[in-house]
């Protein structure tokens, strides 16, 4: 998995390499430069290795940012483009590799016409405010914005150079790429200052940033690509968060052996569905079962009531049903190697209540649960404080309403900083927290904190939740810890919502688990 570090572990690595690592800061710079200029020109799938008849224009900070923006223009220049480079500050506040590597470019004048330098934005807007260019770089801040509730307006000539891109861009359709961290972005909180950087393209150096999957981040960083720039991955170790990806869902998804029996290869108790005089929630039962079987899991029992059993069974003939009376349930937890609880059991007192008493039962604590929905709910209503100390893995899967039902913060706060808010959880209670949204967020009891961004808008369906759900019980069943089990599932959920419809918004949750078939196939290759 990739690591996704915060502003402040990016800038620990950084100096670590270079005071640690004797990796010098020229030669990270020069290798900064260099990976941006590749993928700039795998951007632009030229045939060519040349450059020439294309132009750009560079506009640099006076940090190390713009010491980058100086070693691309360079680069870009020795492969025959034409460059025009704005200074946002005056050269003398230019300090070490930056000034050198201006000085470089100064030089280059003497060879080429390809190159013009404006030593400010009042010399440069005269030539470059209504000219036309292929691409537009920006290298004015990187990682080092941070931003405070007080401070979302950026100063001059920050301002000034930001609105001349984003213009540029707007009048154009110019090509922006984004050097490390679109400029007003911050890089921890993807908070987004007036104005900011709206990316086509962000070349991030070394690692993902957290803040290019919060807030405003996704918004302003278009296409995101890690640059090699010579930083090993355990100067990261450990980061805040880690990126799940294919090779994790395959990790901890356990194949069936070759003399395995059904009972060796998961046992699933989903206590799901409820039907009242005036409306019916079997679909979530039906939805969770059907997830969990396609999922893999050797044995999926099914508690409804029972005068739904037959629906169940013509809907999903592979599941075991059991009626709604405790003792029937008791005794299928204790043979079971992971349960569901909550999807659309109901919200009356009366269901609150069974699910309360279900949880407390030694028999079913000790599993480990995937609480979803009306358990959720229930939880809420009732304090969970004392049902946790009592549980053994759990995993709680909440959108923002339901979390904030049972944090106690406004779906806003939740919304500002959800990787603080479900680790806090998380640690405060000793659980999973499974917090749905974009980026899906992953936190256990300790450990980082794992993003997943596998999955559209096609999983903003009725159902998705209930699919979720049975994955995680197939998985968990099937012997992965809970919290890597709730990861997994999460990126196989996205990756069966991605290849349900090429239109995401046409995807049923259905549609999702007829997917998983396809998503499971295509991470262990088989055709």
């Amino acid at each position: 998995m990739l690591p996704v570090v915060t502003r402040l572990e990016m800038q620990r690595a950084d100096k670590a390499a270079i005071e640690e690592l004797h990796i010098g800061e020229a030669r990270l710079m020069e290798l900064a430069g260099w990976e941006c200029v590749r993928i700039i020109r795998e951007t632009l799938n030229l045939d060519s290795p040349s450059l020439g008849g294309t132009s750009f224009l560079v506009v640099a900070g006076k940090g190390n940012n713009g010491g980058d923006g100086f070693v691309i223009a360079r680069h870009l220049l020795n492969l025959e483009a034409s460059v025009d480079l704005v200074l946002l500050y005056p050269e003398a506040l230019l300090k070490g590799v930056n000034r050198e590597g201006l000085a470089i470019l100064e030089a280059y004048r003497k060879y080429t016409p390809d190159l013009r330098i404006f030593t400010s934005l009042d010399e440069a807007l005269p030539y470059v405010g209504e000219a036309s260019y292929d691409i537009l770089v920006d290298a004015i801040t990187g990682t080092g914005l941070r931003l405070t509730e007080q401070e979302m307006v950026l100063r001059s000539p920050l301002c000034e150079g930001i609105e001349l891109i984003n213009s540029i861009r707007e009048r154009t359709s110019a090509l922006t790429v984004a050097v490390d961290v679109p400029s007003g972005l911050d890089a921890t909180t993807g908070f987004a200052a007036s104005p900011s950087i709206r990316a086509d393209v962000t070349v991030t150096m070394a690692f993902l940033k957290t803040g290019f999957y919060l807030n405003e981040g996704p918004e302003c960083c278009g296409e995101v690509e890690v640059a090699e720039i010579s930083i090993p991955g355990f100067l990261a170790e450990p980061s805040s968060c880690s990126l799940t990806d294919k090779e994790f869902g395959a990790e901890q998804f356990n194949l069936r052996e070759a003399a395995s029996a059904k009972h060796t290869n998961g046992k699933v108790l989903i206590i799901a569905g409820s039907q009242t005089e005036s409306s019916s929630m079997l679909g979530a039962a039906i939805l969770a079962v059907k997830a969990a079987i396609k999922s893999g899991a050797g044995y999926v029992c099914v508690s409804v009531p029972i005068s739904l059993a037959g629906i169940v069974h013509m809907a999903v003939p592979e599941a075991v049903v059991i009626g709604r009376d405790m003792d029937s349930i008791v005794a299928k937890a204790q043979w079971a190697d992971a349960l569901v609880i909550g999807c659309g059991l109901g919200r009356d007192t009366g269901t609150i209540h069974f699910i309360m008493e279900l949880l407390g039962r030694s028999e079913i604590a000790s599993k480990k649960l995937i609480l979803d929905a009306d358990a959720l709910y229930a939880l809420a209503s009732n304090g969970a404080n004392g049902v946790y100390e009592k549980c053994g893995e759990v995993v709680l899967t909440p959108h923002y309403g339901e979390f904030s039902r049972l944090c106690g913060a406004s779906v806003e706060e939740i919304a500002a900083d959800p990787i603080e808010a479900a680790r806090s959880y998380a640690h405060q209670h000793g659980v999973t927290v499974l917090l749905k949204g974009s980026p899906t967020v992953i936190a256990g009891v300790d450990g980082p904190v794992l993003l997943n961004t596998s999955g559209t808008e096609a999983l903003a369906a009725a159902g998705s939740g209930d699919v979720l759900s049975g994955i995680i019980a197939a998985l968990a069943a099937k012997g992965a810890d809970i919290f890597n089990a709730a990861a997994a599932a999460s990126w196989f959920h996205g990756r069966a919502g991605d290849l349900a419809s090429d239109v995401a918004s046409l995807v049923s949750s259905g549609m999702v688990v007829d997917a998983l078939h396809q998503a499971f196939q295509e991470v262990f290759e088989v055709e």
